[in-house]
């Protein structure tokens, strides 16, 4: 039996939409990596960008299990010695309730050139607008 690979060309993309609000974050960024990746179709090549674009709404109403919601850190470094920066969650969600979701899904996709091409593929809105009406997404149940 010859193996069937997928060309760029037959890959069809849709958009999905998914609402943010009283969900699990680890479980929602799971969910939205599987879609983005492409691992829900039955014709899934690993190395290619196969996935659908997926907009999250309500990111500011995402939740968190137990007391992570206050021991929660996240860190960057500005490439400086000693320059290093934490922001707790609580903060995080007050002034970049977008970044709590790309971070997630981001960590949760390859870290490589493929991953940065499935990373364009992810849009996050803090409310419930979003400038996405014209692709006519579908809602994806999680």
């Amino acid at each position: 039996m010859r193996t069937e690979s997928i060309k760029l060309d037959e890959i069809k993309r849709d958009w999905f939409i998914v609402d943010a609000e009283g969900k699990n974050l680890g479980r929602l960024a799971s969910k939205i990596a599987q879609v983005i990746r492409g691992k829900h179709k039955p014709n899934f090549t690993p190395h290619m960008p196969m996935g659908d674009f997926v907009v999250v709404i309500n990111a500011e109403k995402v939740e968190l299990t137990g007391n992570k919601e206050s021991k929660k850190t996240y860190w960057r470094h500005s490439g400086y010695p000693g320059h290093h920066t934490e922001i707790d969650f609580a903060l995080m969600k007050r002034t970049y309730p977008e970044r709590i979701i790309t971070n997630a899904v981001k960590g949760m996709l390859p870290h490589n050139r493929l991953g940065s091409q499935l990373n364009k593929a992810l849009k996050v809105y803090a409310g419930p607008d979003h400038p996405h009406t014209a692709q006519q997404p579908q809602t994806l149940e999680l």
